[in-house]
C-alpha cells in the first residue's frame, strides 16, 4: 500500500472475534486512520511504516508486565470484544498525549493545524474506548478474576512508569481527590486537577511504545524501533 511508503506488513494481526456494534466502531475508526495518513502524507510527507508486532503474544506480555503475573491462558486482544477494547486502552491514549505535547513546539500553521484535526479525532476515538470500557468497570475479565477497572489502572500505572514521566495516566476508576474537581470517581476523560489533558514528549511516548522504558533501545510493538527523524536519532545514540 502507497501509504506504507514502502515499509514491512505488520506482524501478528489476526481477525477479532468482535460483536456487531464493536465491529462497527473498530471498522470505522480503522478507515479514519487511513485518512489520516493520507493527510499527513500528502501535507508533510510520511516516513516508511516501521515494523509492528501486534501479535497476541506481544500483548500478552505487555498484559503480564502490567499485571506483574503471567496470565493463564495468555491474553488475547483477538479473542473477544471485551479484551479487544482493553488492548485499545494500551496505545492510542499515548499517541493522544502525544500530540498534546507537540504541537506548542510546531513550526508553522499548516504543521499546528494538521496536528490539532488530527488531535480532535483521537480524543474521540479515545473517549468512545473509554466509555464502552467504563460500562463494564466492574465485570471481571474471564478468566482472570480481575475487574475491567483493575485492568485498566494497571496499564495506566505500567505507562507512568514505562514514560518515566510522574502521573500522566490514570485508569477508570479515580479516588475522589483525583477526579474532576475532587467530586468523581469517574475518570472516564482522563486529566489533570483543572481538568486539562496530560501531555507527553516524544522520549516518553517512545519508553512506553517500545516497552523498554528506554528511547534508545526499542522492542514491544516497534521491535526494530520508530522510523521518524526524531526516533532514529534516539536509535543512534
Amino acid at each position: 500500500m502507497s501509504l506504507a511508503q514502502g515499509g514491512p506488513p505488520p506482524v501478528g494481526g489476526r481477525k477479532a472475534n468482535l460483536d456487531p456494534i464493536i465491529r462497527r466502531i473498530i471498522e470505522e475508526f480503522a478507515y479514519q486512520e487511513i485518512g489520516h495518513l493520507r493527510a499527513i502524507t500528502e501535507s508533510v510527507g510520511g516516513v516508511p511504516r516501521p515494523r509492528l508486532n501486534i501479535s497476541a503474544e506481544a500483548f500478552a506480555a505487555f498484559f503480564n508486565r502490567a499485571m506483574n503475573t503471567t496470565l493463564s491462558p495468555p491474553f488475547n486482544p483477538y479473542a473477544n470484544s471485551l479484551n479487544y477494547l482493553l488492548a485499545s486502552y494500551v496505545i492510542p491514549y499515548v499517541g493522544l498525549v502525544g500530540y498534546v505535547g507537540t504541537i506548542p513546539n510546531l513550526v508553522g500553521r499548516t504543521n499546528r493545524e494538521l496536528a490539532a484535526s488530527l488531535l480532535g479525532v483521537e480524543s474521540g476515538q479515545d473517549a468512545v474506548i473509554r466509555t464502552l470500557l467504563y460500562l463494564r468497570a466492574n465485570e471481571k475479565v474471564k478468566p482472570y478474576g480481575v475487574t475491567v477497572a483493575g485492568f485498566t489502572d494497571r496499564i495506566s500505572e505500567i505507562r507512568n512508569r514505562l514514560g518515566r514521566c510522574g502521573m500522566k495516566d490514570e485508569g477508570l476508576k479515580v479516588p475522589k481527590q483525583l477526579g474532576a474537581e475532587n467530586r468523581t470517581t469517574s475518570n472516564i476523560l482522563s486529566a489533570d486537577a483543572d481538568s486539562l489533558s496530560y501531555s507527553r514528549t516524544q522520549p516518553e511516548i517512545l519508553r512506553i511504545v517500545y516497552g523498554t522504558g528506554d528511547e534508545s533501545r526499542p522492542g514491544g510493538f516497534l521491535p526494530n524501533g520508530g522510523a521518524g527523524r526524531i526516533a532514529m536519532r534516539f536509535l543512534a545514540t
